[in-house]
C-alpha cells in the first residue's frame, strides 16, 4: 500500500459536558473477534468485524495463528496518518496464500444493530460497534432499492480503524495490515477495513516515526483473544447508549458544522 502521508488531524478536544466515565455504558466483543497485539510499550486490542469484510477477517484470523505477523517491524509510521506492517517488512509483502477480493463496501441490513449519528444529505453516518460507517440513507431519491431492504454501506477511515493494504489492483490484498492515526476518509472505499484499535491507540501514535524508522519497534505476538489464555475481556462503549449519544451531542456542539463521525471517538478497557 502506497498512500499520500498527508492526514486530516482531528485536534478535537471533548467538551465539558460530555458523558463522564462513570456513566459509560459497556458492551463485551466476543473474544474470537478480538486482535491482540502485543509490543515492547504495551497491549493493542483491535476489536474485528466479521459482517463488514468476512474473508478478509477469516484471512486475517488464518495469518495470526499461523504466527505470520510475530516478529514483523512497524516499518512504516506516517505522523498523524498511518502505521503499516508487511510480511518480510517490506513493501507489499505476502503469504503463498491467494490474494483477497475486495470487500471495501457491504449491505447494512434492516435488522443488523447500528447507530446513526448524522444525517448528511443522501447518507447516514453512524456506529457499527465500535465501527464508524456511512451508508446510503434509506430514501436517497434515485438510488437502487434492495429486495431485502439493505443498503450499501462503507467503513470510513477514522483513527483507529484497521484495514488491509494491496498493491494497485483493487483485488490484491494478501496479509498486510494498517492501523490509521490520522482520519483519512479519502480512501474510503479504496482499501478493505477489518476493525477498529479501541484500547492501545496511544501506543501506535507512539512509534518511531519514518519508512522505516531509524530502529523501528518490532510486534512480539499477534494472537486472538479466545486463545490467550487471563487474557481479559474486552468491552468497548455501548454507541447505542445514552451516555455515548450525550457525547456524540457535546462533540457536535464543539465541532459545529464540521462535526462528522471521526470526531467521536470510541473507548475501550480490558476487564478481568
Amino acid at each position: 500500500m502506497r498512500m499520500r502521508t498527508t492526514a486530516w488531524v482531528l485536534g478535537l478536544t471533548l467538551a465539558a459536558g460530555a458523558a463522564q466515565a462513570g456513566d459509560t455504558q459497556w458492551k463485551t466483543v466476543a473474544p474470537e473477534n478480538v486482535l491482540v497485539v502485543d509490543t515492547a510499550k504495551g497491549r493493542i486490542f483491535v476489536e474485528l468485524h466479521p459482517e463488514v469484510a468476512p474473508k478478509a477477517v477469516e484471512r486475517i484470523k488464518l495469518l495470526t495463528r499461523r504466527g505470520t505477523y510475530d516478529g514483523l517491524q512497524f516499518w512504516r509510521v506516517a505522523p498523524n496518518f498511518v502505521v503499516q506492517i508487511d510480511v518480510g517488512n517490506v513493501e507489499g509483502g505476502k503469504t503463498e496464500l491467494p490474494n483477497l477480493p475486495p470487500e471495501f463496501r457491504f449491505r447494512l441490513g434492516v435488522d443488523a444493530p447500528h447507530t446513526v449519528i448524522a444525517r448528511p444529505q443522501g447518507l447516514e453516518s453512524g456506529f457499527i460497534g465500535a465501527m464508524p460507517y456511512i451508508a446510503v440513507e434509506k430514501n436517497s431519491a434515485g438510488t437502487p432499492k434492495a429486495a431485502d431492504g439493505s443498503r450499501s454501506a462503507w467503513i470510513s477511515y477514522c483513527t483507529g480503524v484497521v484495514g488491509m493494504g494491496r498493491d494497485a489492483a483493487r483485488d490484491s490484498a494478501n496479509a498486510e495490515v494498517f492501523f490509521m492515526t490520522g482520519a483519512y476518509p479519502g480512501i474510503d472505499r479504496e482499501f478493505t477495513p477489518v476493525g477498529r484499535v479501541v484500547v492501545g491507540q496511544d501506543i501506535l501514535a507512539g512509534l518511531p516515526q519514518g519508512e522505516p524508522p531509524a530502529a523501528p519497534d518490532v510486534i512480539r505476538t499477534v494472537r486472538i483473544l479466545a486463545d490467550v489464555r487471563d487474557g481479559g475481556r474486552l468491552e468497548v462503549e455501548d454507541t447505542a447508549a445514552a451516555a455515548f449519544a450525550a457525547k456524540v451531542a457535546a462533540t457536535r456542539t464543539a465541532r459545529g458544522a464540521d462535526f462528522s463521525v471521526c470526531d467521536v471517538p470510541v473507548a475501550g478497557r480490558i476487564t478481568p
